[in-house]
């Protein structure tokens, strides 16, 4: 066992002997051109044929193993290789195959007498037979398969534990084809191996939680792994046999064998399997998702031939038990989230309750470290920083919020690895190794920081990762790069440091997420605080009205008061009794406007302090009544009333009753000048809300000046012909809108005028 020094390493030598005896020059291995190697391991023969079943293409082998050299079955048929029975055995099924994975389509005995398991698929725009040696002349029989799959899934619903269960494939692969060790084999994030089962003889070598480097298997081979499920190396000395012509007849190129059973591998990979020791190897792939998620790795330290139904069925355990793989993941994935998202749920409650955001945010850190599994979170608004755990102190937070508003993260940024992608990290290893940062405003430098601490750890390698050893010399020594098999499988212990636990996927898709949620409530606030600027404005305005009118409307019933209380005092014993009785008359009538429009004003102010209690109301009932208070006011004149049958409304029935009653006062004021004055009030129920409208005949008013008819002490008349305080359409603006309804008014000056209203539909339920 030995620990990781780099910098004291022996850079491994770059060429290798192959097994003539001749130097092999395994340089940029990972661009060589594994699917089209123009040549096939020999322990099975490989024809290419026409759809008329004439042969195009011959392996050099064929001659050790139908007898026939390659060159003189060249254009012949196919009955020239293998003999008219045999050919007349394989048509059917031949002309048949339309597939470009590998079918079995028989098993033949050729004019040699040997016996061949033969495999064709479509590619590369031929038809591609394979045939391989067998020792008996009737077909393969997959019964084996039954069983094997069987008992496996019997297990599926027996393990719990995805480990045991991939311990179980190991055991029965092992089983069915007799290799000395199988593993299974998951690859990280950065593309590196992990052992996570193992099955073997107990003289073989373990490779249990063990890694191996991400440059074992160069990312073209991983393609080919994600085409082609399966690969097996009978011998990892064999020596390849060539095609004749090495060239596809039928696109000029060499042959794409990528599927092909008997496809020759790298040399590389063949000298890597030497120096483990390893001198049969089969590989199936693990798909999940439709991405290579792993292998099951079968090694044997002797040649060794498995025959296709063997094949077939390992490679349909692996497919169940990739399938498992999946379900299991995709249900911890699914819980995992759910808890994250229920952790945010929670975050969000809390946020959208009154008062200051950022101590709302604040009040919920335990539940923020929570979300992300953090150490340390943070808050910045501006210069206010709120923390909370483990965290960089003030200054290191705001030199990372610097640092994070110059560089377009989008809307999250996360990184493991914060030293490497900003230079002062160096500092913050230890708690900010880990950062997950989320601007809360598209304008402002205002971030929710969260911080993970450094997790040192130790990665125990099945030998050097020797790619980062030979850059590292090659650097050192200005060579150019060159690869080569690793010569030791001996564990090698690593230990890394500076990075932290790395962010989830469901991590990040919900801190989005949670992201577009906070915006949203930032923003609604932000809505709060306009309307709220927009009412403060507006009252702001009727402050400075109500201050004007007030020390102009009160300012005038007190002049007359004193006035009148002067002359009276000043003619007292000189003037006659009806004199006095005027001045009296007039000091009364001032002292009774001055009680009105304070009056006026205290229900006004009262109207926007006082609970609403909404009910079902009867407007035809509440219109009788205001008009019964009204009537000393219209006694004696001729009015035309016109009262249509009103519908229900939703209201409070005093803030309901004092609109109705001032919006009929007012039509009768203005129509004061009327003979016959006319009147009518109506209503009407639309979809969302209900309608009341109050028509009359009088002076009405100039629509120029109708934004002013609900403010307050605004007048569109002079008051000296007609009287009142300017503040009645005012209280019906604001009983309106307390019930969130809407109040406006239409006119042509001296054609009278329509005050409408309208109130919500009663809500359905109450």
């Amino acid at each position: 066992m030995n620990d990781s020094k780099i910098n004291g390493a022996v850079r491994p030598s770059r060429n290798f002997m192959s097994t003539s005896g001749a130097t092999l020059d395994l340089s940029n291995c990972d661009k060589e051109p594994i699917r089209t190697p123009g040549t096939i391991q020999p322990h099975g023969f490989l024809l290419t044929l026409s759809d008329a079943l004439d042969v195009l293409q011959a392996s050099e082998n064929v001659l050790d193993l139908a007898g026939c050299s390659a060159e003189s079955v060249i254009g012949g048929a196919l009955d020239a290789v293998i003999g008219a029975p045999a050919a007349q055995q394989l048509a059917p099924g031949l002309s048949a195959q339309r597939e470009s994975r590998p079918a079995y389509v028989g098993t033949v005995t050729a004019t040699n007498g040997r016996h061949f398991d033969v495999t064709a698929h479509r590619w590369d725009a031929l038809l591609i037979v394979e045939f391989e040696p067998v020792g008996r002349p009737a077909p393969a029989d997959f019964r084996e398969l039954y069983p094997l799959i069987g008992d496996f899934l019997l297990k599926v619903n027996d393990t719990a534990c995805l480990e045991s269960l991939a311990r179980s494939a190991c055991q029965h692969i092992r089983a069915v084809t007799g290799f000395g060790r199988v593993l299974v084999y998951k690859f990280d994030a950065d593309g590196h191996g992990h052992v996570t089962a193992e099955a073997k003889e107990e003289s073989y070598a373990s490779y249990m939680n063990q890694h191996f480097p991400a440059s074992d298997i160069p990312a073209q081979a991983r393609e080919l792994y994600a085409l082609s499920r399966i690969r097996l190396i009978q011998d990892a000395n064999y020596r390849p046999s060539p095609l004749v012509p090495p060239a596809n007849p039928r696109t000029g190129r060499p042959n794409d064998l990528s599927l092909a059973v008997l496809r020759s591998v790298s040399p590389f990979h063949l000298q890597y399997m030497r120096n483990m020791t390893t001198m049969a190897s089969m590989s199936v792939s693990l798909m999940v998702k439709g991405k290579l998620w792993g292998l099951v790795s079968c090694h044997n330290e002797d040649p060794k031939p498995v025959s296709f139904e063997k094949r077939t069925a390992c490679e349909q355990l692996a497919q169940i038990l990739a399938l498992c793989i999946e379900s299991r993941e995709d249900a911890a994935e699914l819980q995992f989230r759910l808890d994250v998202r229920r952790t945010m749920l929670s975050v969000l409650a809390e946020l959208t309750q009154n008062g200051d955001f950022v101590d709302n945010l604040s009040r919920v850190f335990p539940d923020l470290l929570r979300f992300a599994r953090a150490s340390g979170a943070a808050v910045v608004v501006d210069e206010r920083i709120l923390t909370h755990g483990d965290t960089p102190g003030r200054e290191e937070i705001q030199g990372l919020v610097e640092w994070l508003s110059g560089h377009d993260g989008g809307e999250l940024f996360h990184t493991d690895r914060l030293s490497a992608v900003y230079a002062p990290g160096t500092a913050l290893i230890r708690n900010a190794s880990g950062l997950l940062a989320m601007p809360i405003s598209r304008i402002h430098k205002h971030y929710l920081l969260w911080f993970r601490p450094e997790y040192v750890h130790t990665i125990e390698w099945a030998g050097y990762p020797h790619d980062k050893l030979v850059q590292a010399a090659a650097e050192q020594e200005d060579l150019p790069m060159q690869l080569s098999p690793r010569t030791s499988f001996a564990a090698w212990r690593e230990t890394i440091h500076g990075i932290s636990r790395p962010w989830h996927g469901g991590e990040i898709e919900l801190a989005v997420e949670f992201r577009s949620a906070l915006l949203g409530i930032v923003l609604e606030r932000a809505e709060q605080m306009a309307a709220l600027a927009s009412e403060l404005g507006r009252s702001n305005k009727e402050l400075e009205a109500f201050s004007y009118s007030v020390s102009h409307d009160l300012r005038a019933p007190l002049r007359h008061i004193v006035g009148f209380s002067d002359l009276l005092l000043e003619s007292a014993g000189s003037e006659g009794m009806q004199q006095r009785q005027r001045f009296l008359s007039n000091i009364k009538e001032s002292a009774r406007m001055s009680g009105k429009l304070v009056d006026d004003l205290l229900s006004f102010s009262q109207m926007g302090r006082v609970a609403l209690h909404p009910v079902a109301v009867d407007m035809n009932a509440m219109v009788a009544r205001c008009l019964e208070k009204l009537e000393p006011d219209f006694s004696g004149r001729q009015i035309e009333w016109d009262i249509a049958q009103l519908p229900r409304a939703w209201a409070d029935p005093a803030f309901l009753e004092m609109a109705v009653f001032n919006l009929l006062s007012n039509a009768i004021k203005f129509t004061a000048r009327k003979t016959p004055a006319r009147i009518r009030v109506s209503g009407e129920d639309l979809p969302d809300e209900t309608v009341f409208h109050v028509t009359d005949n009088g002076v009405g008013f100039d629509m120029q000046y109708v934004h002013k008819l609900f403010g307050v002490f605004q007048r569109l008349h002079r008051m000296e012909d007609f009287e009142g305080t300017g503040i009645g359409l005012a209280n019906v603006r604001r009983a309106v809108e307390r019930h969130h309804g809407r109040a406006w008014a239409k006119s042509e000056a001296g054609e009278g005028a329509t005050v409408s209203f309208a109130l919500p539909r009663q809500p359905a339920g109450a």
